[in-house]
């Protein structure tokens, strides 16, 4: 999350705007006093850095007593202006960095080059632009809260695509396997003898059953062909073995 904006011009703290929650780091910021002191510390910082082509421009920096960073953009229409911001570890360096160049491109649309140049050095000279820098960092929170849930979902996924990946479809072996050994139990006819089941058995699914039976059809065969339970076969099969009608194989 971005704490604390503040743009620099001349190493004087031209505008500041503040969004942390903590009294300590809103005690630090606001100051007039701090404010001069952090914004000529800053502009020193980065003339110095430029005074030495091989150490670069200064991007970021940490501050160690409050896990605060600050990311800083220099501006380049208008000698010695910086833009600084104070984020926390929840965002990105370069998140900020993009932050920080559309804040400076509206700065320059909402004031000109003339006025920032004759500033007066009054903080609230430029205090109109906080209304903007209000929609830029709610766009800001809104964003990240959005990221935040895609990397929830995205982490929340990754267990759910494992565990897919760790279920291995079971082979007809295996399903055979795990299956009772009575449901490929052939029933056979012993006696010649033509009956009508319907003076032996009860319900029509029982009749149906003794008509399925012809020596080459398992239990489970019979319960998938008239879509019964397996169980349900087994039984009627049982039932005709006590009467001695067939015989299991």
């Amino acid at each position: 999350m971005i704490c604390d904006v503040i743009i620099i011009k001349d190493g004087l703290p031209l505008y500041s705007s503040n969004f942390s929650s903590s009294s300590n780091i809103r005690n630090l910021i606001s100051q007039e006093d701090n404010l001069i002191m952090i914004s000529g510390f800053f502009s020193a910082l980065n003339s110095f850095s430029d005074s030495f082509d091989d150490l670069g421009t200064i991007s970021e920096l940490k501050l160690s007593n409050n896990n605060l960073k600050l990311s800083f953009l220099k501006d380049s229409n208008i000698p010695d202006l910086i833009y600084l911001a104070t984020y926390d570890k929840s965002s990105e360096l370069i998140d900020v960095q993009r932050f920080l160049k559309k804040i400076s491109h509206k700065f320059l649309k909402e004031f000109n080059i003339e006025q920032i140049s004759n500033w007066n050095g009054k903080l609230n000279y430029f205090k109109s632009f906080d209304v903007i820098l209000k929609q830029y960092f709610e766009e800001e929170i809104r964003k990240n809260e959005f990221q935040d849930r895609n990397k929830a979902f995205e982490f929340l996924n990754s267990f759910i695509e494992e565990d897919i990946k760790s279920i291995k479809p079971k082979t007809d072996t295996e399903i055979i396997n795990e299956s009772p050994e009575y449901y490929y139990y052939i029933p056979t006819f012993i006696s010649s003898k033509k009956i009508n089941p319907k003076y032996y058995l009860t319900g029509d699914n029982s009749c149906r059953v003794y008509e399925q039976i012809n020596g080459k059809k398992s239990i489970d065969q019979i319960a998938i062909s008239l879509n019964l339970n397996q169980n349900q076969v087994y039984n009627v099969c049982k039932n005709l073995i006590k009467m001695g009608f067939i015989s299991f194989n």
